[in-house]
């Protein structure tokens, strides 16, 4: 069935009578959960079976940001906390081999807790490399300091979630990690020249670009295009993302609720795809804003429907897998800062 190029977030628990309709009609590609959207295991799996029944895709994919650390929709008492990119980092700095196991396993071990709830889609890795004196919202999420290591370690997470079932998203193209503002509140500008972001921003995502999945960075880099950020900036896409990264996977927006865009929703969604992005996403679940940019999200058509398709279509079924042995290696890898 034809799915238009949205993603779309849910108000809470369980569908409304007006979001029922709403998806019917509207038909978004996929689905992305929050905290809000979470309660236990049998209620995960209820929300998401009402949300693919009524769009009448079985394999519509379903999405979370689940990374550990400061970003994990999932967690105690149900789920497992897991480490931020930084435990990986620091594991990696003392024994390169046991950090890339390390990250490799804790990802298929996220994915596992994923693949039971019905979700498909895990929003990692990173590929930011932060900068001294940036914002922290990238901070402790980063797996290094360097390209090369951010890049790795990115690697070995990916392998973890397709080894179990799941899609990975690169994130957040072409890079968030010199932003000197979270993008959440307001809009980033990085003034860095344009042969030091490909040397060290745009790097780490090169070896990476042939993840099925990516998601843009609501950050101006004033070099390339000095108004626009990169999610609604044709230039920053077709020059950096799709040129000079190299990256031919499914291309998403950041969440377009976020303080970083201006305008209406509709008007967002409308510049993110003109710009480019193959797939708008919106997270706050709104109801108003929700149809807003259904409003503005077509079909899925040309070389959007073709990414799309091939991003599904690199999902694997998940292999034979013994989860209590995994989480007593990942737990020696990581010391610590194992998951719990």
């Amino acid at each position: 069935m034809t799915s238009r190029a949205f993603i779309t977030g849910l108000s809470g628990l369980e569908l409304t009578p007006s979001e029922r309709a709403f998806l019917r009609e509207a038909l978004p590609w996929g689905l992305i959960l929050f905290k809000r959207n979470i309660e236990n295991r049998n209620q995960i799996i209820e929300i998401i079976s009402d949300f693919r029944d009524c769009i009448g895709r079985a394999d519509a994919p379903v999405l979370i940001d689940q990374e550990g650390g400061r970003v994990q929709r999932l967690g105690p008492p149900h789920w497992p906390a897991y480490p931020s990119g930084h435990a990986y980092a620091a594991v990696y700095a003392r024994d390169p081999v046991a950090g890339l196991e390390g990250a490799r396993l804790g990802a298929r071990l996220i994915a596992a807790d994923l693949a039971e709830l019905g979700i498909t889609v895990d929003c990692l890795p990173l590929a930011d490399v932060p900068a001294r004196g940036a914002d922290p919202i990238i901070g402790d999420r980063a797996y290094g300091q360097t390209p090369e290591t951010v890049a790795a370690v990115a690697r070995a997470m990916t392998e973890g979630l397709l080894e179990g079932g799941v899609l990975p998203v690169l994130k957040h193209l072409p890079g968030h990690g010199r932003a000197e503002a979270d993008s959440h509140e307001r809009l980033p500008v990085v003034d860095a020249d344009r042969s030091a972001l490909e040397g060290v921003d745009f790097a780490a995502f090169r070896p990476l670009a042939d993840l099925p999945l990516g998601m843009t960075a609501h950050v101006v880099f004033s070099a390339i295009d000095p108004v626009r950020p990169a999610t609604t900036s044709a230039t920053i896409i077709s020059e950096v993302i799709r040129g000079f990264i190299g990256f031919d996977g499914a291309l998403m927006t950041d969440d377009l609720s976020m303080g970083a865009l201006a305008g209406p929703v509709g008007d967002r969604t409308r510049e993110s795809l003109r710009a480019g992005c193959d797939l708008a996403l919106h997270c706050n679940g709104d109801l108003a804003e929700m149809q807003a940019v259904a409003a503005e999200a077509p079909l899925l058509a040309g070389d959007a429907a073709r990414r799309t398709t091939a991003a599904l279509a690199a999902r694997r079924p998940a292999g034979d897998f013994d989860s209590t042995d995994a989480r007593q290696r990942f737990a020696a890898l990581m010391g610590e800062r194992g998951a719990a």
